[in-house]
């Protein structure tokens, strides 16, 4: 027969998630401030009230069991849900908050002086840390490191990045649609020939390894189609690739968000941009949907509603001021 919740003392589902944890009763007695004999009674009672020995001991600590492991995330959420419930502001404006933001820089680094400035206005003593996305930030989302994520996805029918693979626990809106551009040097020699596709595929190109990978739907594309670019150099993000195409002596191109414009004109970089020398179709393929994505258990977080809210509203100052554009 089904228990009811109301038998169960809440408390000792943190010291479950605190032995999850610690794979060991006296580190998380230590954790509690109690006694490991206290800590051994509450895991007595949750061994009878899910009929279930939950851990086994072995040389190296505590073992879980397939139960207890199956309820690792749910009970991490459950503590989370319950510190926003116990956080419900008894002022407007908590102190001491932290903002955890992984990003696709510099895409973040346009409005982030903006942010900043707005979260510490409005949040007293608040800490701000700004991750890059890579291959892990999807995870860290889930575990609960990272509050919001803001990064490019990809369009191209065919994509492992495409916003509808996304996991149905990852909440998303999409701020911005971007398309790439190439990025050349003043004096590249391509820019004294005819800008075409086989002037495009003539030259080696600066790649980004994203998300563990060196080519993204750019190369799909170009493959329907019969055809492959050289990839003479990968770098880990747009800024890098940007430095390097700006660098004198050689004859490497760049590929990038069309936003990475106002990023090279902020940093003096010596480029032009061209268009993809592409059909429609296939542009509308490599189409870039700059979204924020946060965990649905964060859906009614007041902190994380806020921030959305203002990054909105920072991008939306930044088209219409013309530093970004559609």
């Amino acid at each position: 027969m089904k228990k009811s919740l109301t038998s169960l003392d809440l408390n000792l589902l943190f010291c479950l998630q605190l032995l999850l944890q610690e794979r060991s009763v006296s580190k998380t007695a230590k954790r509690m401030n109690v006694t490991p004999s206290a800590v051994s009674k509450s895991l007595a009672k949750l061994r009878d009230w899910f009929n279930d020995p939950l851990f086994v001991k072995t040389p190296t600590g505590l073992h879980p069991t397939p139960l207890a492991v199956s309820m690792e995330q749910d009970l991490a959420d459950w503590m989370q849900m319950s510190h926003q419930l116990l956080d419900k502001p008894h002022h407007d404006t908590p102190r001491g908050l932290t903002f955890e933001l992984a990003a696709e820089s510099p895409l973040m680094l346009i409005v982030f002086n903006a942010l900043t400035q707005q979260i510490h206005q409005r949040y007293a003593q608040a800490t701000v840390r700004l991750r890059n996305w890579d291959y892990d930030s999807l995870d860290a989302i889930v575990r609960g490191e990272v509050d919001l994520g803001f990064t490019g996805r990809e369009s191209h029918p065919r994509s492992r990045e495409s916003l509808s693979l996304l996991p149905w626990f990852i909440d998303f809106e999409v701020l911005f649609t971007d398309v790439p551009r190439v990025y050349l040097r003043e004096d590249h020699p391509a820019l004294q020939e005819e800008w075409n596709l086989e002037t495009f595929l003539r030259y080696p190109h600066i790649s980004i390894c994203w998300e563990k990978s060196d080519t993204w739907a750019l190369d799909e594309v170009l493959n329907e189609s019969g055809h492959q670019r050289q990839i003479a150099l990968s770098l880990p993000g747009f800024e890098a690739s940007m430095f390097m195409a700006a660098q004198p002596d050689h004859s490497l191109l760049a590929t990038a968000p069309y936003y990475c414009q106002h990023y090279n004109q902020q940093h003096g970089l010596k480029l032009v941009t061209r268009p993809m020398p592409l059909d429609e179709a296939q542009m509308q393929k490599l189409a870039v949907p700059f979204t924020l994505m946060w965990h649905k258990r964060n859906g009614h977080n007041p902190k994380i509603i806020w921030m959305k809210s203002m990054l909105k509203q920072l991008y939306r100052e930044a088209f219409q001021s013309g530093v970004l554009s559609d």
